[in-house]
């Protein structure tokens, strides 16, 4: 018998989408799923103030353009960053969030902050609009082992400039352990009026763990920044996604590169999960019994912690009798874009029709 699940729009809360003939090729792959979607800013030159925000956006909509899909901008914090640039940010209802790289943490993050303090007027001032800080949550010291960085992070530099500014309102970006799905729980009670902290959890995190990388070879097309740590931790945050906990949701860091890219002696970070997630995602709940808490997860949180309305519209699931087949690569600029295979069965995609 063929299962169907009716929800609330999705939206993405964490996506790359670059820029040029990449931009042409991805985009339209979340436009068919997503009502809308927070951009990430780390091009090259970054989108460091409200007049790249809003080019890049035009773009965007221009290869969108005839679909349901509405993007929302982000700011790159640089230790350069205008107060000015921030409070001009905080007044356009099209940008959503200032985001913070540590300069080195991941792809084009060199222009990112080096020391937090460098940027405390800057935070200061988001405090007081009420604009949000996307953080990704990694230190870079070249002597701390790449799966602690999230807890060093969280221990060095969120806590503190939490204590330092409690009312600035962060969403810690695509987490990845038990200690981040831990200190989000033991943050605010989530019943307060307007949330101070938040996390974004991806499809990939949900799905596979650092054997998928390593275990029997390296397999570039699921090496990812933050790296995906082992089971405990993806089991944590699977319950994070199941629980109903307004303060995680859903933010695919969908990231793509073309295989030369990935497949390469130094390859790039980042997976491709745009076309797939929904399916993916309706799998994880579904073999935790949970299909009914997914709405929640990628349709209500994230709208109700940057204070938006929820989408209108709805998509549709459909559950197949037989695994779906593995969807081939995408083709930009002449370059193959290898996209996100969980290396399990997948019953779950989104039905024709709603797209």
């Amino acid at each position: 018998m063929t299962t169907t699940l009716t929800i609330r729009r999705p939206d993405d809360w964490h996506l790359h989408l670059r820029d040029g003939a990449m931009l042409a090729a991805v985009a339209p792959d979340t436009a068919r799923h997503f009502g809308r979607a927070m951009i990430m800013p780390n091009l090259v030159p970054p989108v460091t103030d409200v007049a790249a925000a809003s080019a890049y956006r035009q773009r965007i909509l221009a290869a969108t353009k005839g679909m349901d899909f509405m993007p929302y901008m982000t700011i790159y914090l640089t230790e350069d960053t205008q107060i000015e640039t921030i409070k001009a940010a905080a007044a356009d209802a099209m940008i959503l969030a200032v985001k913070l790289y540590p300069a080195g943490a991941t792809t084009n993050s060199a222009s990112g902050v080096r020391d937090i303090n460098k940027v405390m007027p800057q935070l200061e001032a988001m405090a007081e609009a009420g604009l949000p800080l996307a953080v990704h949550g990694e230190v870079t010291d070249a002597d701390v082992d790449i799966f602690d960085r999230e807890k060093q992070f969280i221990d060095k530099v969120l806590d503190p400039l939490r204590r330092r500014l409690p009312q600035l309102r962060i969403v810690m970006e695509h987490i990845t352990t038990s200690d981040a799905v831990d200190y989000v729980r033991a943050s605010r009670d989530q019943s307060s009026e307007e949330l101070t902290l938040g996390a974004t959890i991806t499809v990939h995190h949900l799905m596979i763990t650092r054997n998928h990388i390593l275990a029997g070879g390296i397999r570039p097309h699921y090496y990812c920044l933050p790296v995906a740590k082992r089971n405990t931790h993806r089991d944590a945050l699977i319950a994070a996604a199941l629980s109903g906990d307004s303060r995680f949701f859903m933010g695919t860091d969908s990231a793509p590169h073309p295989d030369s890219g990935k497949l390469s002696p130094c390859g790039c970070a980042g997976i491709y999960t745009a076309p797939v997630a929904m399916g993916c995602l309706a799998q994880v709940f579904d073999d935790a019994n949970s299909i009914d808490a997914l709405e929640r997860f990628v349709s209500i949180n994230g709208a109700g912690f940057y204070n938006l309305p929820i989408n209108s519209s709805t998509l549709t699931l459909i559950r197949h009798n037989a695994p779906i087949d593995i969807m081939p690569p995408i083709h930009a600029g002449g370059e193959a874009v290898t996209v996100f295979d969980p290396m399990r069965s997948i019953y779950w995609s989104v039905a024709p029709d709603t797209e």
